[in-house]
């Protein structure tokens, strides 16, 4: 475990004089950046997601989100962090799995510090990483899955699918695609790529929703979506300004590029649907701001001003691509598109990555790139880093879902149930009671 402290820390040039002593500027970053990130969840992407299901499901769209962060951080913290940070005594696994040495914590003081700040802090810090990407996964499962299903498929996906990935990307030295130099400064293939891509597979393995696509499926609320998408903009600065670990100059920059492709996204996706519709959507902004975020997330650390706007522009017009086009084409029911926005745009923001980065040696993680100017290298390591995350949380995702559906009696809802609506039928609520 210090010893992957000591080798990211050595990461960030204003944190290596001070990686043994607690520097209350970093704490407090590093503590509002965790609050920043937990609101992403249960309030942003909640409402983002609430707001475009049908009214009879809104409060159950909510519901498999929150109930998706509170049981995916309880799962870190039992046994999720040993396996993502931990350190493994076989050689072999330690490429793969951190072990299980540090479940429940144990063997973590709370006076031991990451660098210049608690370790206790950088615990909690993951764990709304952790929570937040299974969370989006939910999104395309919404409407037709059991919720008894989806509680056991966030306990045993986390452990399965989350935690191993995480190890391998950002898990220290001894882990396969850490080692190999990949760079994802904050979630572009740990978080998006993973997250929307397992909610592609629940999406066929539930099949589609009834009715789709021929019934009219209108959002319940655009406003909440919106509102959902700036809380999500805003939690973001915590998501990628927390991943420099520091109140730092590379935190400032992760500031900055977050916001530059943020708004060219919104800005690319409105003009597409100007051009394409004659109606610029309230909608499709927000699936814009979401779109960009998404795509400067792995890179927002390591590329400039140019770089950032690439990555925007692009993401929005990958991410319109898999949502407009790609979705209706295939036939898939990808009922709130993550896969389309998540996926495609983290997979094209950690490809970016490797074309934009800076070749500066203040900014790069060990790697091709930062070893001798080698861009190619870190491009074939960066495709290398996607096909290994895709491949796992492919295989991984099928597999807890299998496991989840036999354990629950299957993972659908009933004719009849699907029909009511899950708001009532589950959860003996109403979203709005009009």
């Amino acid at each position: 475990m210090k010893k992957w402290l000591l080798s990211m820390m050595m990461l960030l040039p204003t944190l290596a004089l001070a990686e043994d002593t607690l520097d209350t500027g970093d704490t407090a970053w590093m503590m509002v950046s965790t609050a920043f990130v937990l609101l992403m969840t249960p309030a942003g992407l909640a409402l983002f997601y609430a707001g475009m299901t049908r009214t009879k499901n809104v409060l159950n769209t909510y519901a498999m989100v929150m109930g998706a962060f509170v049981v995916a951080f309880v799962v870190w913290v039992i046994a999720g962090y040993s396996i993502a940070f931990g350190a493994n005594e076989s050689a072999a696994l330690q490429n793969v799995f951190g072990g299980f040495g540090n479940v429940f914590l144990s063997g973590i003081n709370w006076s031991d510090l990451s660098g210049s700040y608690p370790t206790f802090v950088f615990i909690a810090f993951q764990g709304t990483f952790a929570a937040i990407t299974v969370a989006i996964a939910s999104g395309s499962a919404i409407e037709r899955m059991k919720f008894s299903t989806w509680m056991l498929f966030v306990v045993l996906w986390g452990l399965v699918v989350y935690a191993p990935i995480t190890h391998m990307v950002w898990g220290g030295d001894g882990a396969y695609l850490f080692d190999e130099g990949a760079l994802d400064f904050a979630g572009g293939t740990v978080v998006h790529m993973n997250g929307g891509l397992a909610g592609l597979v629940l999406a066929i393995m539930l099949g589609k929703r009834a009715g789709y696509p021929k019934t009219a499926m209108k959002p319940a609320s655009i406003i909440l979506t919106a509102a959902g998408a700036a809380i999500l903009w805003f939690g973001w600065y915590g998501f990628n300004g927390g991943s420099a670990f520091g109140a730092n100059a590379v935190a400032g920059l992760a500031v900055l590029t977050t916001t530059i492709a943020t708004a060219a996204a919104g800005v690319t996706w409105m003009l597409i649907e100007w051009f394409m519709f004659k109606k610029p959507t309230l909608l499709g902004v927000a699936s814009g701001i979401v779109a960009g975020l998404v795509a400067i997330t792995p890179a927002a650390g390591f590329v400039g001003v140019g770089g950032a706007f690439i990555v925007g522009i692009v993401g929005a017009l990958i991410g319109f691509f898999g949502v407009a086009i790609l979705k209706k084409k295939l036939g898939y029911d990808d009922s709130l598109d993550a896969f389309g926005i998540h996926f495609l745009a983290g997979l094209w923001g950690a490809i970016a990555t490797g074309i934009f980065a800076l070749n500066d040696q203040d900014l790069l993680w060990d790697g091709p790139l930062k070893a001798s100017g080698d861009r190619m290298g870190q491009l074939f390591v960066q495709f290398e880093s996607v096909l290994i995350v895709g491949l796992w949380t492919l295989v991984g995702t099928v597999i807890v879902y299998l496991i989840s559906s036999a354990i629950t009696g299957g993972a659908r809802v009933d004719e009849e149930t699907e029909t009511m609506g899950l708001d009532e039928s589950i959860h003996g609520e109403r979203g709005f009671n009009l």
